[in-house]
């Protein structure tokens, strides 16, 4: 063999030894008996097998044909731990401790072996191997170097590829953010039957009636084995479902009351042309609207909605929203109303309009000081005042005409007047009417300066049409003053879905009626441990409230100091509904929960 790095001249690998060792016998045999004789043959093959030492593993000897095709149980090859890899570094630092040792000497010294010592620590290292595994390879073309199963394996332990990528799960969102808009519609979709919320006994209906008036919430066990079966459960969902109106009229529905009148046309209106019945409904609405913020600025109730023909009004109590005062959204408004507003003393902001304004004039006010300061450092400190008042010139009286006079124009140009000038500056506030973008802020004290308004105002009511003489409809959650109960109505229905080529049976549970912010939070709750952490919802917003989740102009973050604890909601709700919202212009339109992890769309 060539001459290597680290490698004695005389080494021999252990199959040269093996093949030397055939053809020395071979030649002996031949020569005792030239003339072929085969018993010769076998007596000298047996005599100089005799007179040699064993082959390299224990067993039966493989000089003859007959003896390599035994078959047997494999033995390990008896060179697998020394390692004959061309590294120099490995071959100088060979000679460790245990199996190594004899290693060490078979390379280090090799040179001073003779042949009979060589074979002898090859049939020793042999034997302590057989000693652990048994069988042995016959094949001489296989690798004598091989690397043992138990070394592969460690190997893979210590590999950072060898962990699973699902030991590292994802983190869990237990909660989705706050929707401060009203949904007419819930449609629930599972792989669990839904069954048990229908359907409910006497007994478990008046419990839920009972403990919703009382703000009482049972609890229920998280791993339920039968949700049907489930007292508990199935009274906290009759619960969930229960929402306070007014005014109520059986056979008209009142909600929603925006683009509504086909809602009621062909409905039985006594009211219409009746003046004095009309003044009945607006003082028995205006008693129970001021009751309602009472309950609000006493911390009594969370929330409630007024829902005109025209706009729809929000009012949340401190502590909620982000907030730490009481605040209002009007949305959509018009120019008229914000005119009448502004007459009563109301304050109000528009915080989408004053946002893109911000947006538009900051770049604006950049180049503006830069190009002041660039002016003023090459002039005169008189030319800067005269360019300053000229600007104001420009923005009060819709822009300066001393450049015309310049050029002897000045008659020949018609002047803008203040009438048209005051136009072009409101054109942009009329733009927004009846956009989202219109959207009313009110806070703090001037709330109250609101409810008075919209007591006295007459344009709340609409003057002609279906729904002419007919007061908003009041949504809360808890009971007010001339309030009726409502409940929302649920129906299941079991359905067959297409999952690829095949058809998988589902559980479909449909919500509809005026679902409020708590009502949805205490449904999906309910949902959670009832179908084991894997549902989805698809909701239905209505349009005019869908930007409601907005920040105010002056938000605040609530002191976590402040008792909510009497609004007579579940803790749960009351943590969620105290968080900003984070949907902005937008509203929730698909909630999924998988393996208790929840997902959103808006």
């Amino acid at each position: 063999m060539s001459e290597e790095l680290g490698y004695s001249p005389s080494f021999k690998r252990p199959s040269d030894i093996m093949r030397m060792r055939r053809k020395r016998a071979r030649s002996e045999a031949f020569s005792s008996s030239p003339s072929g004789d085969t018993g010769g043959i076998e007596k000298s093959a047996s005599s100089a097998s005799s007179s040699c030492v064993r082959p390299f593993s224990p067993g039966p000897l493989f000089f003859n044909d007959h003896t390599r095709s035994v078959g047997g149980m494999k033995r390990r090859n008896p060179f697998a731990n020394i390692d004959s890899r061309h590294s120099p570094g490995k071959k100088r630092n060979l000679g460790g401790k245990g199996d190594n040792e004899a290693g060490g000497d078979f390379t280090t010294k090799r040179d001073d072996l003779t042949f009979s010592e060589l074979l002898s620590k090859v049939e020793d290292t042999g034997r302590q191997d057989n000693d652990k595994q048994k069988g042995f390879s016959l094949s001489e073309d296989d690798s004598l170097f091989e690397e043992s199963e138990e070394d592969v394996k460690s190997q893979l332990l210590k590999s950072p590829q060898a962990i699973s990528s699902f030991s590292i799960e994802a983190p869990l969102c237990t909660e989705y953010p706050a929707d401060w808009s009203l949904k007419t519609r819930l449609i629930f979709t599972s792989s669990l039957s839904l069954s048990w919320s229908e359907q409910p006994k006497a007994q478990e209906e008046a419990s839920g009636l009972s403990q919703h008036c009382r703000a009482q919430f049972s609890s229920w066990p998280h791993n339920l084995q039968d949700s049907k079966s489930c007292t508990e459960l199935r009274c906290a969902f009759q619960q969930s479902l229960i929402y306070w109106q007014h005014p109520t009229l059986s056979w008209v529905p009142l909600f929603p009351r925006i683009k509504a009148e086909r809602r009621f046309t062909g409905k039985s209106a006594p009211w219409a042309h009746d003046a004095e019945l009309q003044r009945c409904l607006m003082s028995e609405w205006s008693a129970s609207l001021s009751s309602l913020y009472s309950l609000l600025k006493a911390r009594l109730c969370p929330y409630f909605y007024v829902c005109s023909y025209q706009f729809t009004v929000l009012f949340r109590a401190a502590g909620l929203g982000g907030s730490g005062s009481m605040n209002a959204l009007i949305s959509p408004t018009t120019r008229g109303l914000r005119e009448a507003m502004k007459a009563e003393g109301i304050e109000f902001s528009l915080p989408l309009v004053e946002e893109r304004t911000m947006s538009r004039e900051a770049p604006n006010l950049r180049d503006e000081e830069c190009q002041q300061k660039d002016s003023c450092e090459h002039k005169d400190d008189e030319l800067c005042s005269d360019d300053l008042e000229a600007d104001d010139d420009d923005e009060d009286g819709g822009g300066s005409l001393s450049w015309l006079k310049e050029m002897g124009v000045q008659d020949k140009i018609k002047k803008p007047d203040r009438i048209s000038v005051q136009f072009r500056k409101e054109g942009r506030a009329v733009s927004v009417d009846h956009r989202p973008e219109s959207v009313v802020c009110v806070e703090g004290p001037h709330t109250f300066t609101l409810i008075n308004f919209l007591i006295n105002c007459k344009s709340v009511v609409a003057a002609a049409g279906s729904q002419a003489g007919l007061p908003p409809t009041i949504l809360a959650p808890v009971a007010f003053r001339g309030a009726a109960m409502h409940s929302l109505k649920a129906r299941c229905v079991n359905v067959k879905s297409q999952v690829g080529s095949s058809y998988q049976n589902t559980s479909s549970m449909e919500v509809t009626g005026p679902i409020l912010p708590s009502s949805l939070h205490a449904i999906t709750t309910l949902l959670r441990p009832a179908q084991k952490g894997n549902f989805s919802a698809t909701l239905y917003t209505h349009a005019p409230t869908a930007i409601l989740n907005i920040h105010g102009s002056r938000q605040q973050c609530a002191n976590g100091s402040e008792d909510l604890s009497a609004f007579g909601l579940h803790p749960a709700t009351i943590q969620q509904l105290q968080q900003p919202s984070s949907l902005g212009k937008a509203a929730l339109t698909q909630i999924t929960m998988n393996k208790y992890s929840y997902t959103w769309k808006t």
